[in-house]
């Protein structure tokens, strides 16, 4: 009589199976197993069976098709073997919707840039922001070039495209893994916006917004989703800088903290927490955001003879490039709001970053004040900015 193997569905061990048996129990678990049908197999998964001269099989060896070895079935569970899947199910293989730079190091920066071509808001000086501060990145304080994931509407990879998809995936892949010691930063230049705020966690009843590419159909980054995302995953000894150059981005990251600062300045925090509201803060990290205006504020292009950039982001880059060692936020912020005050007579620029403009002039007519906030308070005078 013909037999064949068969695995205990119970315990794996090989059983033989009689031909036509349909259940079989094991003698060392005592499970009983079904037996999978015996024409299944096909000749040569049976040791006594032997292929016809002249059949489909060119070789008389057991084992062998075509001489060529037979794959055994794979089994589940239940030791049935699983039946391949037709062409048209097989699943693609994995890959991230965005291929950012690999996770490494302990410096990391997400910038964003968008220009809105062939808009009738269109901005010109949003990408030349993101290349400005690359550069600062880079040369002036040691960020690996690979650690720098940049989105701008002049890419020609879809994936590297400032729409609102790709940036929700590049703000998870700024926090991914962050651990002590880690300094991020995000930079956004473009347009902000505000909307009411549903859910009544704003002191001022709006929600501030950033406007992706495709805001228009896809709509707008809201500031409760921007601090779900990048502030409240910073765990102990992270420390995140946010620099977003738009209109309306004065608590974008709805932190809790805000410095109010006179133009003699003196200073306080604000406390923008509601009793109502969620918690707003980070796992134990620092979140710090340097916004162009406060929240009911716009923000401008600034234009360097030729070259167009946002008045904020160019007087950001100039003070840390004035002062490299030693910059405390306080002075920081004076000197940007001191930059954009005179920026209507003019501002002489000097430094690496203004030989990227030919060292001329740069104009605005813009009157915004750039803002702090935080997620907790701290003493702006003495405390360096460090990233």
């Amino acid at each position: 009589m013909a037999s064949r193997g068969e695995r205990c569905s119970g315990c794996g061990r090989q059983l033989v199976i009689p031909s036509g048996a349909k259940f079989i129990r094991c003698g060392t678990c005592q499970t009983v197993t079904r037996v999978r049908p015996f024409e299944r197999w096909g000749p040569a998964y049976d040791s006594n069976i032997r292929p016809a001269a002249g059949g489909f099989m060119n070789s008389n060896r057991p084992g062998l098709v075509n001489n060529r070895p037979i794959v055994p079935p794979k089994y589940n569970n239940n030791g049935f073997n699983n039946p391949p899947r037709p062409a048209q199910y097989a699943e693609p293989p994995l890959r991230p919707a965005l291929p950012p730079p690999p996770v490494h190091g302990r410096k990391r920066a997400l910038l964003c840039g968008v220009n809105y071509h062939q808009k009738s808001y269109r901005l010109k000086g949003s990408v030349n922001d993101v290349k400005c501060m690359k550069y600062l990145l880079v040369e002036r304080l040691g960020f690996p070039i690979d650690c720098i994931l940049t989105l701008t509407d002049e890419e020609s990879n879809p994936l590297r495209i400032p729409t609102k998809k790709n940036i929700r995936l590049a703000m998870r892949w700024l926090v991914q893994g962050c651990q002590s010691g880690d300094s991020l930063v995000f930079h956004f230049s473009g347009h902000g916006s505000r909307q009411r705020d549903y859910n009544n966690d704003e002191v001022d009843g709006y929600d501030e917004t950033l406007c992706p590419l495709d805001y228009e159909t896809e709509g707008s980054i809201i500031d409760d989703e921007i601090n779900g995302t990048i502030v409240r995953p910073l765990t102990h000894g992270v420390k995140l800088h946010a620099i977003v150059d738009a209109c309306h981005s004065g608590t974008i990251l709805d932190l809790p903290f805000v410095c109010r600062m006179n133009r003699e300045g003196y200073y306080r925090w604000e406390d923008q927490r509601l009793p109502t509201a969620c918690y707003k803060g980070t796992s134990g990290g620092l979140a710090l955001s340097i916004t162009a205006c406060d929240d009911h504020e716009t923000s401008s292009d600034t234009t360097v003879k030729q070259l167009s950039t946002g008045a904020m982001t160019f007087s950001f880059i100039k003070a840390m490039e004035d002062e490299p060692v030693g910059l405390t936020y306080g002075r920081l912020l004076n000197a940007m709001r001191h930059s954009i005050r005179q920026a209507k007579a003019g501002i002489r620029l000097d430094g690496p970053i203004a030989n990227l403009v030919n060292k001329t002039v740069f104009k605005s007519d813009s009157s915004q004040e750039p803002q702090l906030s935080s997620s907790e308070k701290f003493d702006i005078y003495s405390n360096q900015v460090v990233m």
